[in-house]
């Protein structure tokens, strides 16, 4: 059985303190063909709403092994647009879960929106989002942008 180090567990603690996030270079020339091959929805969600939001995210954002639809560094926040497969298989299900527990560990909540409520509830989905980002912001002590408090406990 493989154990960390005492120095191994006190970095790991260091990483996760100062925000830093594990990325899989593995991924990015995937990532970079689904920026390019968004769907309709998340083309939407970007176009029309996050692209000029006053608080920046990112498309297509690698952290560990995963693909985050987009993400906000500033109140580590992710969201994820969810097509009908994400719902249909045990499979998909798990592999949501999974990624969800992960982000979650590193303090990062995910809002998922599926294609349905994009298409017929936009404004919804937006206000949604804008209010999350507000009560995360006000959730960091000032100066301490990406350091919830540790009973943070949403997502």
């Amino acid at each position: 059985a493989w154990e960390l180090t005492l120095w191994e567990l006190w970095y790991n603690k260091v990483k996760k303190r100062f925000n830093y996030l594990p990325r899989n270079k593995d991924n990015i020339e995937y990532a970079k063909k689904m920026c390019k091959e968004m769907t309709k929805q998340e083309k939407h969600l970007w176009f029309d709403f996050l692209k000029d939001y006053p608080i920046r995210f990112k498309r297509q954002e690698i952290i560990g092994n995963y693909i985050i639809d987009f993400y906000c560094v500033k109140t580590k926040l992710a969201i994820e647009i969810d097509g009908e497969q994400h719902y249909t298989t045990k499979q998909t299900l798990g592999y949501d879960k999974k990624r969800t527990a992960f982000l979650n560990s590193y303090n990062i909540p995910v809002l998922r929106f599926s294609n349905f409520e994009i298409n017929q509830n936009f404004r919804g989905v937006c206000e949604t989002i804008d209010s999350y980002v507000m009560q995360r912001l006000q959730s960091f002590p000032k100066g301490k942008v990406g350091n919830p408090p540790t009973d943070w406990s949403e997502g």
